[in-house]
């Protein structure tokens, strides 16, 4: 390889190089010194470039400066995450910790905060380090730092007594500080889903929260500048009032300069005197397209007072200052168009006898070793499996050193690299000498040695659909599977709750009460007639939170009235008629004997690299779960729930493969005539490879093509069919049905569930549905009906940004254009039918480059299909309609969202409505416009949906609105009536119990209470002071833990956690853990209650207690302090001045009954 390193000011052309083999050659040939700086057209050519040097050499630190990702002079701030990415990755680079720094043409045009703001505002801290609280709290609000009551994301910190929380910008975890007086004790990482620490460090970096500083001096050089840089009226400007009063809203990072007396820097200046560039492509090219685009987008944002924009010159550097800046360095142009580093075609060919023919034939004429590489450690395994069956067997290798290291003639290893090269005929291979250290006579401290070629073939070079499975810069967020738990977090004061023994009240919050001179903490409810009721917090398990009916609407119980008793038991008799009506279902189905389907790896394998996409966790599980039901001899009846577009069409693919290979016919059914087209278009694209026809029957379809395909139904020449409720009308022949697919079930009406009823007897079903299935319900339900729930977005998905602004033409035009520009499609929701013509003229008017077609429920069915057929194949651009969109088809190419009077919609419909974009792999954004003025409840809704926006969501917020529907659709649609009088939690532990006295063989007890427990009064405070757990509702789920824990172990977890998340406990706080712990104790001995006083312990015995009256009797005759203090009491007397000694009494009590 002769590829000369160029000095300053210099240019080198390295030639004959492919996408391939360009970053081999750089970390072969580039010297360790000084700092290489690639500049690419593209953000993902850039992390391309970025994945594959980490690969080749793992040990540089090869940085990536992310853009903001906003437009120019946009009224948005960039994500959190990506500030605090860009943070570090400048500081490495001015630290000198930086070996590469990939860059995009246009963010290196963006100029940045002085270097000296950064390197000023950095600071460290280390363990034994004496530190004032006060003044450090005062630190990290000036360097923009939130103060919260939870560390969930990078520039936030908490402080609790003597703990401390704080998320550092550009650091991947948050860290707890536990400060001993006013030095660091000790300093670990934490995780921010659980709150759990990690691992000790001795040392952690603190950047600034933001890339510009937010202190009162800050501001006033901002208003100071601002009057002088801006010719606009300041008191018009809404930016300067907001900056004024200490407001840092969205897109005031446009506004950068003035919060500076210098100027601004430049990605040149970070970077120094001293580095080599790398110009991927025409970078100047780039550069004057990018500095147009910012020009124009400059004239677009002139005329807002609100928001005068700065000149382009004041944010950017110019193309000329660009060009001007860079050559200064030596800079190395690749050619990417050579053919000596190409690979031949040696893609798998799934059709052949032998699919591996190209690449064996490589293998053959190559006189050297071949290195392959899959996505991801799965896709290792499914490839050795399949190589194995066609006689490759390569040997697997850690990373690109093991593989040199190696002799191997043939290995695979996992690294997402894009594309795959061969070093020609002359190879080196490139290793560190055998002391380990660099050898400087070569370049980058390389010691070459002699060797064969080397070809990287690639998992996309061999198969045509490859997981992009890129490095997405987006943490995962942990599911809350717990819904009892997220269930009280999520009360706000107001809102009803079910207390098990008193019916439906309103929370008013949680009170602290002297109670005979100790205080305890209780949860305030509000009956009929203003009744209020205090509900202690170790009884919090009765409580749960109502949903059912809009709170609004729901009706207050009376205390002490039958009314509640009545509603309890009526729903309790319906529970246990479901239940029973289940298992009897149930008993049937696993009597009856089934098609087994035959099962064949290798073609199903085939079939499973036509998708696209890695399978998520829950995806994989759907998929496994199904085709076990498929070839087992039962029939089957599962039932595949997931939010909109997490991926059970693929799960419905891969049954319907399994089934026609087993040699039976497969039916699709969907509610709609464009769903049917949508899934006769995937089923179409996916078996096309295959010998399997597909046919749809719809609207859509001429009567010819409908005559042949009912033909081809009933003679077995058609395969699959795709159809509306039609299909299983009693004139419909099938040769041979095996698999009934049923798409969104609950939207077919009353007659077609009773024939599709009808079917499942002798046929294998498999449902769809986007109705969140409650988590609480799925447990009650386990093993009678079998479902699957799907809970994880595909990787490649983003969550949709979501922002609420007052409705104006510029944030719409804005919106439409910035989608239209990247050639995708809107929707803009305007729900007012009579006034729908006047907005599509405004929007004419507004926006004469879009196409806008208009859809609403007036339009008749024909008219309404036929539009969004049209949307679908891209003949508008911009759709203009009501709610009818909330359900429906599957538009991935539009990706924005305008909901017109956002105010006037519930929190599941917006969630809804908002799920309709996102649908792909591209940022979408949702705008909810508003009137000026709205009110408090239709705000906070607002606030809420903008604050859920990540993915997955929907299991969060529409939960609350669509739990009914989602019982409804497992239990059958008469269970709501009982459900709304008692609330969904409360039906949901009937539904359990009854299930699990029948599946005993015993009757259930309609009357017994589902959450007895055992009441434990110590007269001692025992609860969590505001003191040690400053947050409500941080407070409440720990108190509904603890009431809820069923083990030891369980209450071990929570007390290992209290001490982690918020130091050492207090007395109140441990009084209440041993409480706890009395209340499993006694309760599993049928214990109801016990009170310990300073003089006697009491208990109290329960109807069904498990204790031998003999034993009790021997135990008074051995003891002299024990007696019986009436028919179900025993009292032992026993003097105890403090609540320890009482806690270890009590213990010793319940050692001697239990006989220990």
């Amino acid at each position: 390889m002769n590829h000369p390193v160029p000095a300053p000011s210099q240019k080198s052309r390295w030639l004959d190089l492919t996408r391939g083999s360009l970053p081999w050659a750089l970390t072969q040939s580039l010297p360790e010194q000084p700092l290489k700086v690639i500049l690419t057209q593209d953000v993902e050519q850039a992390l391309r470039l970025q994945i594959a040097w980490q690969f080749f050499r793992p040990q540089d630190n090869a940085v990536f400066l992310p853009d903001w990702e906003t437009l120019p002079y946009e009224r948005f701030s960039p994500h959190q995450d990506l500030v605090s990415e860009r943070l570090a990755a400048l500081w490495q680079v001015k630290s000198g910790l930086a070996d590469v720094l990939i860059v995009p043409v246009a963010t290196a045009m963006q100029k940045l905060a002085p270097v000296s703001f950064l390197l000023g505002r950095t600071f460290w801290l280390k363990t034994g380090q004496t530190l004032d609280a006060e003044s450090l709290r005062g630190n990290l609000v000036d360097a923009g730092y939130s103060h919260v009551s939870n560390v969930v994301a990078s520039g936030e910190f908490a402080m609790r007594g003597g703990i401390l929380d704080i998320f550092p910008m550009g650091s991947e975890l948050p860290y707890r500080l536990d400060l001993f007086g006013d030095e660091i004790d000790s300093i670990k990482t934490f995780d921010p889903d659980t709150q759990r620490t990690i691992a000790p460090v001795s040392e952690i970096r603190l950047l600034p929260a933001h890339e510009f500083p937010t202190d009162d001096d800050a501001q006033k050089i901002f208003r100071a500048r601002f009057r002088e840089e801006i010719n606009a009226d300041h008191h018009a400007a809404a930016v300067y009032k907001a900056v004024s009063n200490g407001h840092f809203g969205a897109g005031v990072e446009y506004y950068l300069p003035l919060f500076f007396e210098n100027e601004l820097a430049s990605v040149f200046d970070y970077i120094g005197d001293e580095a080599l560039f790398v110009c991927i492509g025409d970078v100047h090219a780039e550069a004057s397209r990018f500095w147009a685009d910012v020009k124009s987008r400059f004239a677009m944002a002139q005329g807002d007072e609100t928001y005068p924009p700065l000149p382009p010159q004041h944010l950017y550097l110019s193309e000329d200052q660009f060009a001007g800046r860079l050559k200064a360095y030596g800079q190395i142009l690749p050619d990417l168009n050579g053919k000596r580093h190409a690979l031949p075609d040696v893609a798998v060919n799934r059709q052949s006898e032998t699919p591996l023919a190209a690449l064996q034939n490589f293998q053959t004429a190559f006189n050297g070793r071949i290195l392959l590489t899959a996505e991801s450690a799965g896709r290792r395994e499914t490839m050795l499996g399949f190589f194995a069956q066609h006689g490759l067997k390569p040997k697997s290798v850690d990373g690109w050193q093991a593989f040199l290291s190696s002799d191997a003639p043939l290995a695979i290893t996992v690294t997402p690299l894009a594309y795959g090269f061969q070093t020609g005929t002359v190879g080196r291979a490139f290793m560190p000498d055998d002391t380990g250290h660099a050898d400087h006579s070569t370049p980058s401290g390389i010691n070459a040695r002699p060797t064969s070629p080397i070809a990287v073939i690639t998992e996309s070079d061999l198969y045509q659909y490859v997981a992009k499975s890129r490095n997405v810069r987006r943490k995962k967020h942990a599911q809350v599977s717990d819904g009892l738990l997220r269930d009280l977090a999520e009360i706000n004061i107001g809102d009803p709750v079910v207390h098990e023994e008193h019916g439906i009240g309103r929370y008013l919050g949680l009170v602290t009460l002297d109670l005979g001179g100790e205080p305890a903490e209780m949860m305030l409810l509000e009956y009929a007639g203003e009744a209020q009721l205090y509900v202690p917090v170790s009884q919090l398990h009765l409580i749960s939170r109502y949903s059912g009916q809009a709170h609004e609407n729901v009706q207050l119980h009376k205390l002490g009235s039958g009314a509640w008793t009545k509603a309890k038991r009526k729903a309790a008799e319906k529970a246990r008629d479901t239940a029973a009506e289940l298992l009897n279902l149930y008993a049937q189905r696993a009597a009856q004997e089934g098609f087994k389907f035959a099962f064949n790896e290798a073609d199903y394998q085939a079939f499973s690299d036509g998708f696209e996409y890695e399978e998520t966790e829950d995806q994989a599980a759907a998929i496994a779960a199904t085709i076990k039901d498929l070839t087992q001899g039962k029939p089957m009846d599962r039932l595949i729930c997931g939010d909109v577009g997490f991926g059970k069409t693929e799960v419905a693919l891969r049954a319907a493969f399994v089934a026609v290979m087993g040699g039976k016919q497969v039916a699709v059914l969907a509610p709609t005539t464009l769903l049917v087209e949508q899934h006769a278009q995937n089923f179409a694209d996916r078996f096309a490879d295959f010998p399997v026809k597909v046919a749809s029957l719809s609207r859509f379809n001429s009567g010819k093509a409908t005559t042949e395909t009912l033909k081809g139904m009933a003679d077995g020449t058609v395969d699959i069919v795709i159809g509306t409720h039609k299909l299983v009308q009693d004139d419909i022949q099938f040769k041979n049905l095996g698999l009934v697919i049923i798409d969104e079930e609950h939207r077919f009406g009353v007659r077609q569930k009773e024939q599709l009823k009808r079917l499942r007897a002798n046929v294998d079903i498999l449902t769809m549905t986007a109705t969140p299935i409650p988590r609480t319900l799925s447990m009650a339900l386990e093993g009678l009906r079998d479902f699957s729930l799907i809970t994880t977005a595909p990787s490649r998905r983003l969550a949709v940004k979501t922002f609420v602004k007052p409705f104006s033409e510029g944030s719409v035009q804005e919106a439409v254009l910035r989608e239209l520009k990247r050639g995708g499609q809107v929707f803009f929701l305007h729900n007012e039918v009579e006034t729908i013509a006047n907005m599509r003229e405004r929007l004419e008017t507004l926006l004469p480059e879009a196409r806008i077609g208009v859809a609403h429920g007036q339009l008749r069915e024909r008219e309404l299909e036929q539009v969004m057929r049209d949307f679908l194949q891209q003949k508008f651009n911009v759709l203009l309609c009501s709610t009818i969109i909330e359900t429906g088809i599957d538009i991935p190419n539009a990706n924005t969202i305008i909901i017109n009077r956002a105010d006037k919609f519930g929190l599941a419909q917006l969630h809804q409505l908002r799920g309709r974009v996102g649908r792909s792999h591209h940022q979408a954004y949702a705008y909810l416009l508003t009137p000026e003025y709205i009110t408090k409840d239709a705000e906070k809704r607002l606030d809420a949906i903008a604050a859920a926006d990540e993915l997955g969501a929907g299991f969060t917020l529409a939960m609350q609105d669509l739990e009914i529907r989602g019982a409804g659709e497992i239990l059958g649609e008469g269970q709501s009536g009982e459900m709304m009088q008692v609330g969904f939690t409360l039906y949901t532990e009937m539904l359990k119990q009854a299930v699990r006295d029948l599946k005993k063989g015993r009757q259930p007890d309609l009357d017994a209470p589902l959450g007895v427990t055992t009441e434990i009064k110590l007269h001692s405070p025992a609860l969590l002071p505001e003191s040690y757990c400053p947050d409500i509702h941080e407070r409440l789920v720990l108190y509904k833990r603890l009431a809820t824990c069923e083990t030891e172990a369980q209450i071990n977890a929570v007390h290992e956690e209290l001490v982690d998340r918020f130091g050492l406990p207090e007395q109140p706080v441990k009084t209440l853990i041993e409480s706890h712990r009395i209340r499993l104790s006694a309760k599993a001995m049928g214990i109801d209650a016990i009170d310990a006083t300073g003089e006697a312990v009491t208990l109290t015995f329960g109807k069904h207690h498990n204790l031998d009256p003999a034993d009790i009797i021997m135990l008074m005759q051995s003891n002299k302090n024990w007696r019986m203090a009436g028919a179900d009491k025993l009292r032992v007397g026993a003097v105890s001045d403090d609540v320890e000694t009482r806690i270890h009494t009590v213990k010793a009590v319940l050692k001697k009954l239990a006989g220990e």
